[in-house]
């Protein structure tokens, strides 16, 4: 069976059908149990909860304690991988047109397995309508909610676990989407849903909201005078019409009154002064597409000037707007955009959502889910089981507005960490983690969605080499390859699909394919060589760091770090020479490192710092195993040990690329504290610490760490951040403002950014940054 979607929205002719396995549709519907359901005028939204199993890579250490000395350990692997099965949970959402209902309630009735499931929620106008076929089709009980307090709760929902859920709409800057910066606390705000009337809600609370205001003026009087106006029964034809008219044919401006501008009242000529107004005055006919147009201007800025009365009257700055008349038309986001902007003079922003139409079923399905209690958790979207934003402008692309007929699927994973903000965070509300947003840089996004593609090949020679026991992999590989790659054309057409696109949303959107395709952790055997490796040249590094003068010590120690860093199997220029030549070492990676100045060279800073007190806990977020974490950072965080200043360590939560996970790091520094007694001393006394950061990312998102990782950084009194590598300081946070002391640490291994920053390939960022008095009290 497949299930067709029409060309365009309500249309159904097969000719130009999408055609898509429904097994793709509704996703682990065996496992799935707890289903909500919103029926609008023209679209179903269904939501369901299901567990998924996933393949997890994990380490247990082998027992050496009987051994003594690391010679005696020779030979034999520090720790053991092993594949296991985990359970986690997910949240499906599926958007379709209503005209498929009975096609899609029947596929879920032959494979729904799970027969606890007694009820499903309902919302939405249509609920009253399909309650009958629903509850024969799939023999569960129809019980409604309410429309609003689901509305709000989806809304809730969305801001609090998408970082670029909101967004502003520019219609003619290069970016048609500017992704918002989710604020930390979300209340309070303001909803105005523009259905068939308008409802305006002043939200306070996650159970605290009051609808304040509304109009009858709304979509549904758009859709039905424009009926009556243009004989279009159709909303979206109507829409389209109105994107190829010229209201100023039918609206009388200022000018055509006074002649130009009215200075003295502040009014320009090209304002309108009445809609409609020339329809009384002229014999002509007046276009379709002119009249749907001037309607379109009449009904938005009367729902415009309204929502800025209702903002002033309760001092709210941000304002979402949502319902069908809205449902990711360019053409109402613009009006509603420009109403708001010139009703308030700027001061208020018009916010759309990127999952709008989902609410209503977030919402309902939450209702439903209450036991379970899904507020207590973070969620991430899961990038390879959504659709993502299309952009369905009438002008644009004709194949993009097919998306109607396709199925819109929203995949949200549960985390088993809440995440929380970084408490030392200059300014929470501000903090952007991505340097470069390739949504708005066109030379930079072509770079890099050219380099991904690139490296594709690598990535899945490297996943097949993990599982060489499990003769399926080359199967499951490619299936990854294709997802992947037709994730990066989706993105070369709709970079705003998933929000700003960064170079983190690409590495991110990778591993959860490798992930989906039961590719754990494809660097799992390379990470445990280079640990192995690395752990036997420990003791000579220290020592020969330790006959150093103090001056001499801090610089070598510094490059070492820098040299470590160089051990990246991400970046395309290393991993070649990995690959080439096994034998490529930590002196030899000294030797790459451009020489003083370097790029960025804070150094002389950081040298006089030291030459002061102590700090009181270092907070370090680590990057790549093997050398990088053995010969790099722990000679570093030594130095700082033996100042007297207390360490954390902060590694990933789960596998991404070869870096270091808080499992591997666990062992690894057992290991090192049997050899060093200045580690075991600084564990044994819990000086040093290790902590997961919550992240399963090769770049590093300060707004949302592990929950127990902030709680250890205010209990210390952290008053040094440090940030390794790559994709933790250059591609995220290298404009991160901090409350405290920081370090940013990176060696540039791709020539195309070198050159971008003014530099060469393997040119040294080395930032030291103080905050200024006056912020750190801030």
């Amino acid at each position: 069976m497949a299930l067709c979607g029409g060309a365009d929205r309500g249309s159904h002719s097969m000719d130009k059908s999408i055609t898509l396995p429904p097994d793709e549709i509704f996703r682990n519907l065996e496992n799935a149990k707890r289903f909500a359901i919103d029926i609008g005028g023209s679209l179903t939204k269904l939501a369901y909860y299901s567990t998924v199993q996933h393949q997890v890579a994990k380490v247990r250490s082998f027992d050496h304690s009987a051994k003594v000395s690391l010679q005696e350990t020779d030979g034999d692997p520090l720790y053991e991988i092993s594949v296991q099965e985990e359970i986690t949970a997910r949240l499906h959402f599926i958007k379709f047109e209503n005209a498929y209902i009975e096609t899609c309630l029947d596929f879920i009735k032959d494979h729904l397995v799970n027969t606890e499931t007694k009820v499903i929620k309902a919302t939405g106008g249509g609920a009253h309508k399909f309650k009958d076929l629903i509850e024969k089709k799939l023999k569960l009980k129809v019980d409604k909610e309410d429309e609003m307090t689901c509305l709000i709760k989806g809304c809730n929902f969305v801001l609090k676990n998408i970082p670029h859920e909101a967004f502003v709409y520019a219609k003619h800057a290069d970016s048609e989407f500017r992704f918002q910066n989710t604020h930390p606390d979300i209340f309070p705000y303001m909803l105005i849903n523009i259905g068939s009337g308008v409802s305006i809600v002043k939200v306070e609370a996650e159970d605290k909201f009051e609808r304040i205001g509304g109009s009858s003026i709304g979509g549904g009087t758009f859709w039905g005078l424009g009926a009556l106006l243009t004989k279009t029964k159709r909303f979206d034809e109507l829409l389209q019409l109105a994107s190829k008219g010229q209201h100023t044919n039918v609206d009388m401006l200022v000018k055509d009154i006074y002649g130009g501008a009215y200075g003295s009242l502040g009014l320009t000529g090209d304002l309108i002064a009445s809609s409609f107004g020339k329809s009384a005055t002229t014999d002509k006919e007046f276009s379709k597409e002119d009249m749907a147009k001037s309607l379109l201007h009449m009904i938005s800025n009367d729902i415009g000037q309204l929502a800025c009365l209702y903002a002033k009257l309760h001092n709210l700055t941000r304002v979402y707007f949502g319902g069908f008349f809205i449902r990711g038309h360019p053409v109402t986001m613009h009006t509603i955009t420009y109403s708001i902007n010139f009703f308030t003079k700027g001061e208020v922003q018009a916010l759309f959502l990127r999952h709008e139409g989902y609410l209503g079923a977030i919402g309902a399905f939450l209702k439903g889910a209450e036991e379970d209690n899904p507020n207590q958790y973070s969620w991430e979207e899961n990038y390879a089981g959504s659709s993502g934003l299309m952009s369905v402008s009438p002008e644009l692309n004709p194949v993009q507005r097919a998306r109607s007929g396709t199925f819109d699927m929203l995949e949200m994973d549960r985390l088993e960490r809440q995440l929380v903000n970084l408490p030392l965070l200059q300014d929470a509300t501000s903090y952007i983690p991505d340097t470069v947003d390739l949504t708005e840089d066109a030379l930079a996004r072509e770079y890099w969605l050219y380099c991904f593609e690139e490296a594709l090949d690598g990535v899945v020679k490297r996943a097949i080499a993990s599982q060489k026991d499990q003769p399926e992999a080359v199967e499951r590989a490619e299936k990854f390859r294709q997802k992947y790659r037709h994730k990066l054309q989706t993105l070369r057409h709709q970079p705003f699909a998933y929000g700003s696109l960064t170079v983190r949303s690409l590495l991110d959107t990778r591993e959860h394919c490798l992930n989906e395709f039961n590719f754990p952790d494809p660097y799992s055997k390379i990470k445990q060589k280079e640990n192995d490796m690395a752990l036997k040249y420990y003791l000579k590094v220290v020592k020969s760091v330790e006959e150093l003068s103090w001056e001499q010590r801090q610089f070598t120690l510094a490059k070492g770090l820098l040299a470590g860093n160089v051990f990246d199997w991400g970046a395309k220029a290393v991993s070649d020479v990995l690959e080439s030549d096994p034998e490529f070492g930590f002196e030899q990676a000294k030797q790459q490192l451009q020489e003083r100045p370097w790029l960025v060279d804070a150094y002389n800073q950081w040298i006089e710092r030291l030459k002061g007190p102590p700090h009181k806990c270092a907070l370090f977020f680590v990057d790549n195993s093997g050398i990088d974490i053995i010969l790099g950072v722990f000679p570093f965080i030594r130095e700082l040990l033996i100042r007297g200043t207390e360490v954390v360590l902060a590694s990933n939560s789960g596998p991404a690329l070869n870096d270091v996970t808080n499992s591997e790091l666990q062992i690894l520094t057992e290991r090192i504290a049997a050899m060093d007694p200045v580690i075991h001393a600084a564990l044994r006394e819990d000086r040093l610490a290790l902590v997961q950061n919550g992240s399963s990312s090769p770049c590093l998102d300060l707004s949302r760490l592990d929950k127990v990782l902030a709680t250890v950084i205010r209990e210390r009194g952290t008053d040094l951040v440090i940030i390794e590598g790559m994709g933790r300081a250059i591609h995220t946070n290298y404009y991160a403002m901090l409350s405290c002391e920081s370090l940013k640490l990176a060696v540039i291994k791709n020539s195309w950014l070198a050159e971008r920053l003014g530099g060469k390939i393997f040119s040294v960022v080395f930032k030291y940054e103080v905050p200024s008095k006056a912020q750190e009290q801030h």
